[in-house]
């Protein structure tokens, strides 16, 4: 049996970021072996994540960003369990490249961004050591991606949230600022789909359902149902598809009303927002 060194422990430590007791584990299990150390650990990991499957990952960081030209955007969720490792430089680190990559490969699913390497191992294995590393369940929960003639990208303060959109148009004099108002508004405001053709048939359903009964608690007669709840279900319009929100820096006008006084064409095309926790 090989001896183990403390050195040959700190080396190990220092490759790997596990902990002193693991790495020495990890040695005397491959006898000596640096390779076949980093191999277990690994394997570690892997177990570990299984075995914290049922557990919240709820903190880490959002990301969004977008090519030079500005006509792709892509949004990232990497998660973790506890603000503490959410700060760790290292999963700040591997966050960015994980942003920067998809960025420059514009993969087409959360699933081909997983299978891209990152410094010789996939995405989904260099998760798996991270997890090895820190102990945490962690997870690349979320990528969306946005092509457009404009793409605009927010990043709230302390990356928790984050919000891309695409526009019809990239010309046009304040055209990007417009986007970045209304990039905020996303951020701000949660809008569930752009305009009410975008909301799905399943909450349309939910919401006059749910304004009948409201109604009929209310003693309204049955013939009115109905009317009064599609009434509602226009406020739900106003109130949670972005084209039809109050703007948040004029509550006189709409945001399609604001995009439309820059450019009478100037329209949104796409979004998407990822929150932690939401």
């Amino acid at each position: 049996m090989a001896t183990i060194t403390a050195s040959d422990v700190n080396k190990l430590r220092q490759m790997t970021g596990a902990g002193m007791m693991d790495c020495k584990n990890a040695l005397v299990e491959s006898d000596g072996d640096i390779e076949k150390a980093i191999d277990i650990l690994r394997k570690k990991g892997q177990k570990l994540a299984v075995k914290r499957a049922d557990r919240d990952a709820n903190q880490g960081i959002v990301l969004a960003k977008t090519t030079a030209d500005k006509k792709f955007a892509a949004v990232i969720m990497l998660n973790c369990e506890t603000d503490f490792v959410a700060k760790n430089q290292e999963f700040i680190e591997y966050a960015h490249k994980i942003s920067d990559l998809a960025i420059a490969s514009k993969p087409a699913s959360l699933e081909a961004l997983l299978a891209m390497t990152i410094d010789g191992r996939t995405i989904s294995d260099g998760v798996t050591d991270l997890i090895g590393k820190t102990g945490e369940k962690m997870e690349l929960a979320h990528y969306e991606y946005i092509e457009a003639p404009l793409v605009i990208a927010y990043n709230h303060f302390g990356n928790r949230l984050a919000a891309i959109l695409g526009m019809n148009k990239a010309d046009g004099e304040g055209v990007e600022e417009v986007g970045k108002h209304v990039a905020m508004q996303i951020a701000a405001m949660s809008p569930v789909a752009l305009d009410k053709d975008g909301v799905d048939s399943e909450t349309i359903a939910r919401e006059i359902e749910v304004g009948k009964e409201q109604a009929r608690a209310e003693g309204k007669a049955e013939e009115m149902l109905e009317k009064i709840a599609l009434g509602k279900l226009n406020k739900f319009y106003k109130e949670y598809t972005l084209l039809n929100q109050e703007f948040i820096n004029d509550s006189k006008i709409s945001v399609r009303e604001y995009l439309q006084k820059a450019d009478k064409d100037l329209t949104v095309t796409k979004f998407n927002r990822l929150q932690l926790g939401a």
